[in-house]
């Protein structure tokens, strides 16, 4: 095994391009389960997408801009490693594997100015926290099983607003911070020798209870029950040559479960398809220090091109490339990836109008990640 080397990205497991996968930003990564010996990391990233639409507007061949809808953040992520004797070991993983950021700016006087009159006002926040405590036995070399809870804490907020909304212009519910629990499962298949490892993980979906404030006039307090999807992560890698690993992946996510209907509302202000995510790449170790990889994704883009506002895109294609500093017991990695994210019309009503195309959109992600075996 000592001739093969696996690089993580720095930015593999964070700032996923915006909306991609509905509102998937992390993949749920468990890769620190498979460190050799006691470790610690930590990571931070930034993600800046540029989403421009325009309105679809009848009659209006001009087709006014919206400009850029979704807004740059940040992520940051964390976790240990300890062996508990030769068979069992243990992990606690902090990340943010949910969030939006999106905002239609609304259409003024100016026409040299981008604003949206049919979406013109509807924002979408959320955020989300997530620790993930997992223990994984080792029958032998090759065999092992994973498994444990995950403690998750989201909230946000969501304003619709413009014409295309007709009389729900105007509405807007507050999510306030609800904290639930899920569970996560899976096995894996190793052959040491050739730096063979092949795992399959399940995270169930986790339904949280939120304490909601809707406000169109007068503002109510009312209770909305929603949950983050299941999803199912198919991971492997293998030595191919002396230094040189092939890696990929498989990810599915059930988006279309995530619902949300308050009170007032009385629609789904969430609409989601599955995503299924591919992943393949490369990871060379250049000399006894430095190590490089690239890593290429795909999303399938959903035969529907009609999506939410809140979500503007379908289906993704991006580029990774990332590199790695070892010393002793420490490691410094980093990575940037460019994504290209899927055209898609924002819709609204009953059945669904086009109200804003997108196209030509696309994200630039980085990310810093320090790890260290003690």
């Amino acid at each position: 095994m000592k001739h093969y080397v696996a690089v993580p990205l720095a930015l593999a497991a964070l700032s996923s391009a915006a909306q991609a996968g509905g509102l998937d930003r992390t993949g749920q990564s468990i890769d620190i389960l498979f460190e050799n010996g006691n470790y610690a990391e930590f990571s931070i990233g930034r993600a800046d997408p540029s989403l421009n639409g325009r309105d679809e507007v009848l009659f209006n061949p001009a087709r006014s801009p919206s400009g850029n809808v979704a807004q740059a953040f940040n992520q940051a992520g964390a976790g240990f490693k300890l062996d508990i004797n030769d068979r069992l070991s243990f992990a606690m993983i902090y990340d943010q594997p949910w969030g939006s950021d999106i905002s239609y700016a609304p259409a003024n006087a100016n026409p040299l100015t981008p604003g949206s009159a049919l979406l013109g006002g509807t924002q979408a926040f959320a955020e989300s926290d997530a620790i993930t405590g997992l223990l994984r036995y080792k029958f032998n070399d090759r065999f092992s099983l994973h498994g444990g809870l995950r403690w998750q804490q989201v909230e946000g907020n969501i304003t619709l607003n413009g014409a295309a909304y007709g009389a729900l212009s105007g509405y807007s519910v507050k999510i306030e911070r609800d904290r639930a629990l899920g569970w996560v499962a899976g096995a894996a298949y190793e052959i040491p020798d050739i730096a063979l490892r092949v795992a399959l993980t399940y995270n169930s979906e986790i339904e949280h209870e939120f304490r909601t404030t809707e406000s169109v006039n007068p503002a109510i307090n009312t209770t909305t029950t929603t949950k983050t999807p299941q999803s199912v992560n198919l991971d492997f890698q293998t030595g191919i040559a002396p230094n040189t690993l092939l890696m990929g992946g498989i990810r599915w996510a059930d988006h279309s479960e995530t619902k949300l209907r308050p009170t007032l509302a009385g629609v789904d202000l969430i609409d989601l398809e599955d995503s299924t995510t591919f992943s393949l790449g490369v990871a060379r170790r250049f000399n006894e220090n430095w190590s490089g990889s690239i890593l290429f994704e795909l999303e399938e883009a959903s035969d529907d091109n009609l999506v939410s506002p809140l979500a503007p895109t379908n289906g993704y294609q991006s580029v990774a490339i990332g590199l790695q500093y070892t010393q002793d017991k420490l490691k410094i990695s980093g990575g940037i990836r460019y994504t290209k994210l899927g055209s898609a019309f924002a819709e609204t009503g009953t059945p669904d109008v086009a109200r804003a195309g997108f196209t030509g959109s696309d994200a630039v992600s980085f990310g810093f990640k320090v790890g260290y075996y003690f």
